[in-house]
């Protein structure tokens, strides 16, 4: 491995460090500003669905400069958009402005496709053996900012109270400086001139037809996402109505995130050594245990909690395998389109289900969502077997 391979990964871990803490404020601090501009929740749900559409909007266009102009390019554009959002929901808070603070949610959002992306970009510079790993370890780096991030909007309101800054904008300050250093990391530590080792290795793959388990795939992660995001969203709900505290609630979900990202770097282990498939399958027999707990026992926390974290896992196998398998089909001229799309559908699909998740609970309540999710995970599991056929044809062929 040469030493600019080695740095332009260290500066892709250290940006998905940063882009964390720069999204950090993204959801709680965004939902509570817009919460208090349009004075009352409603706003609320809205702000976080802003922010994932924007991730959603962002994906593919990115992939297309990444596409034409390079990795370096395209993150250093995605996080310079973030920051814009940042300082717009700034100026928004002074201005009362919900659609202003809306819009900037939607830049912010951007930031949210730049880690995505991130993740594909780590497998540009990877062989096939270790392409799991590698990618694992740029999804663990995101634990890191998931965790300082929230920790510092409490020192961020206090600052921005002393600096007289509007309501709840301080945080933002961390934001626009946190996605200012992530874009300086990835203009300058990933260089111009360092070509992509998947580039030079699949350059005789570039005429290959592509796989037709490719859409099947991208809809594995999709589904998947949409599991973790239905539920999870709907949990802090659920736990404060059963007579849990704002903070019990919260711990809950700090729990969930830390089994999303965690242990990332075991499941990318084990995809290179047994296989993206059978890691996969591990993913979604994890999310239906889950969704078995939360149904059968949504009254008892401490099982609510298990099963959140359950479901972080069960993400994080679908998510790295999946990812690491659609790096495995996508070789060729197409490749960055088709990971644009995959993160496309990833955060769209996140995003729709947030939206519909809330009149899931109010028609059949917590323990009926989590059945209802049971729908994604049996799609998932027939795509899988559809995948596997499609495959062995192809080899066969």
């Amino acid at each position: 491995m040469t030493t600019d391979v080695r740095r332009i990964r260290r500066a892709l871990v250290a940006g998905q460090v940063l882009a964390g803490i720069g999204l950090g404020s993204a959801v709680s601090v965004g939902s509570l500003l817009a919460a208090h501009i349009a004075g009352g929740d409603s706003a609320a749900g809205l702000a976080a669905t802003m922010s994932t559409l924007g991730s959603a909007i962002a994906a593919i266009p990115l992939a297309r400069v990444a596409m034409r102009r390079g990795r370096r390019l395209a993150l250093t554009i995605g996080a310079s958009i973030a920051i814009l959002g940042g300082a717009t929901i700034i100026i928004a808070g002074g201005l009362m402005s919900l659609p202003l603070v809306l819009i900037g949610l939607l830049g912010l959002g951007v930031g949210g496709a730049v880690n995505l992306q991130a993740r594909f970009a780590v497998t540009d510079y990877s062989s096939p053996e270790t392409r799991g790993r590698d990618l694992s370890l740029v999804v663990w780096a995101t634990t890191i900012g998931a965790i300082v991030g929230p920790n510092l909007n409490g020192v961020g309101v206090v600052l921005g109270d002393a600096l007289g800054m509007p309501e709840l904008t301080g945080p933002f300050i961390f934001t626009v400086a946190a996605q200012l250093s992530a874009a300086s990391m990835y203009w300058w530590g990933i260089g111009a001139n360092v070509p992509p080792v998947t580039v030079a290795a699949s350059a005789a793959k570039s005429a290959a037809k592509l796989s037709r388990a490719v859409p099947f795939a991208i809809a594995v992660i999709g589904l998947g996402h949409a599991t973790m995001v239905a539920v999870m969203a709907m949990t802090p709900v659920h736990l404060v109505h059963e007579g849990a505290t704002v903070g019990e609630a919260s711990f809950v979900i700090s729990l969930h995130v830390a089994g999303m990202y965690a242990l990332s770097p075991v499941f990318g282990i084990l995809s290179d050594k047994f296989g993206r498939i059978p890691v996969i399958i591990l993913g979604q027999v994890v999310l239906a245990i889950s969704l078995f707990i939360t149904a059968t026992m949504s009254m008892d926390h401490t099982a609510v909690t298990v099963g959140l974290i359950l479901l972080g896992l069960g993400w994080s196998a679908n998510t790295v395998a999946g990812s690491a398998l659609i790096g495995e089909l996508s070789q060729g001229p197409k490749r960055l389109t088709i990971q644009g799309r995959s993160d496309a559908v990833m955060s769209g699909s996140g995003a729709l289900a947030g939206v519909l998740a809330g009149p899931a609970v109010m028609f059949l309540g917590y323990s009926g969502l989590s059945v209802a999710s049971f729908i994604f995970v049996a799609s998932a599991a027939a795509l899988i077997a559809l995948i596997v056929t499609l495959r062995s044809r192809e080899t066969a062929e």
